[in-house]
């Protein structure tokens, strides 16, 4: 029998029980922590189908044949689909790259390579394929992102809701490092590429927050309103919630990292795009032209402060130490300083140290909260493909335990 406290809320005795939460518990969770409409159903949908099946292993073959389904309810014509193959990367969805041979009504008779993202039985980051969908179609133009072509938001023809977009070519390293292994981090691109990448990187990042949100048709996001504290209010609530509903154990340093994050929340002077994993293993070059090609994984964008992407960025688990000056380089790319001085002057925008400072913190909680809660419970119960790695993520917790600890000493 699963037994909760006056207030809905599963005691530290009850850990256990958040592998089937009561219904109770979900709606005060809803109650406690109100966050953007569309990630609030992604969060009850979570909780909702917890005690379902573990992930199963799912054949290439039947992969093919849910892809199927969803074309031949999308495509008027013939089509064929042909070198169907797994593709690895990321710590979160499954993804299965192919060809299709179609007659596009726009193009005629073309084959196209492209890919099918779908979530795992439950992921590290219950998203929302409706929203990463209708992102991409929005900024496609202002920063180079695969093109959209359909979307099963409710998996109706899938296990789970999945996306179809185009294949783009590029690497996320220098093919010669052997840096940066898992999902970019500490990758060393080495002084050539340094300012190429860097340049584009900046020059993405400020057209990313500088479009006007109110022109782009984001049918599925709801928008804080500037001049108020909702902005960082929604994303601390949805970290706050989600460590409530997958912890496995007592932390007492987030207890006093959401105390502090609640009351310094800052207000948001413009409300921007933001990618919510802007930095360097999210983005693809050619390396014959050192162009970046795209940038993925936009599960975690939102409608809020651009210091939210300025301080994931800076964050030390994401660049490394040069080894010849010594100095902290942003992803890989240039250091702290010179990041904030060229996206201010490429973007128009101020840096405001304060409002960084915060996000720093806040972005370090999200992550104790992927790495320490999250992991744990989806591996845990078998959910996802990748329960190697979500194991292996939970030894950062003591790093960036200590990398939370000197961030709030440092407001202090």
């Amino acid at each position: 029998m699963t037994t909760t406290g006056r207030s809905g809320l599963l005691t530290a005795a009850d850990f256990d029980s958040r592998d089937n939460p009561p219904r109770e518990f979900i709606d005060e969770m809803r109650s406690r922590y109100p966050v953007d409409s569309e990630l609030d159903r992604m969060l009850v949908r979570k909780l909702e189908r917890r005690t379902s099946a573990p992930y199963q292993r799912i054949s290439l073959d039947n992969f093919v044949t849910c892809l199927d389904g969803l074309l031949r309810e999308s495509i008027a014509g013939s089509y064929e689909i042909s070198d169907a193959r797994w593709l690895s990367g990321g710590a979160s969805k499954m993804q299965m790259g192919f060809d299709l041979r179609w007659d596009d009504p726009d193009r005629g008779l073309v084959t196209d390579r492209l890919v099918v993202r779908m979530d795992p039985s439950e992921s590290l980051n219950a998203t929302s394929r409706r929203q990463e969908a209708e992102i991409l179609g929005a900024v496609r133009g202002a920063v180079p992102v695969p093109r959209v072509f359909w979307l099963d938001a409710d998996a109706r023809w899938f296990p789970e809701p999945a996306l179809v977009y185009e294949f783009v070519p590029g690497v996320t390293k220098p093919r010669t490092t052997g840096t940066g292994a898992v999902s970019g981090l500490g990758t060393v691109f080495g002084p050539a590429l340094r300012e190429t990448l860097g340049h584009q990187f900046i020059e993405h990042l400020a057209a990313l927050h500088t479009l006007d949100v109110d022109r782009l048709g984001l049918e599925s996001f709801d928008r804080p309103l500037p001049g108020t504290t909702r902005a960082a209010e929604w994303k601390l609530n949805q970290y706050r919630r989600v460590w409530e509903e997958d912890r496995g154990e007592d932390h007492p340093l987030m207890d006093v990292a959401a105390g502090w994050l609640k009351r310094n929340l800052p207000t948001v002077d413009r409300v921007s795009v933001v990618h919510g994993d802007f930095r360097s293993g999210n983005f693809l070059f050619d390396e014959e032209t050192d162009t970046i090609t795209a940038w993925l994984d936009w599960e975690y964008c939102h409608l809020g402060d651009r210091h939210r992407d300025l301080a994931w960025a800076t964050d030390a688990t994401f660049g490394h130490v040069d080894s010849e000056t010594g100095e902290y380089l942003v992803c890989g790319l240039f250091t702290e300083q010179e990041f904030l001085q060229r996206y201010e002057k490429a973007s128009g925008l101020v840096v405001d140290p304060r409002r960084l400072a915060y996000y720093k913190v806040s972005n370090t909680y999200q992550l104790i909260v992927a790495t320490l809660a999250t992991a744990y419970r989806v591996t845990r119960l078998g959910k996802t493909h990748q329960d190697v790695l979500l194991t292996w993520v939970k030894g950062m917790v003591p790093v960036l335990s200590q990398q939370l600890v000197d961030l709030l000493e440092g407001q202090l």
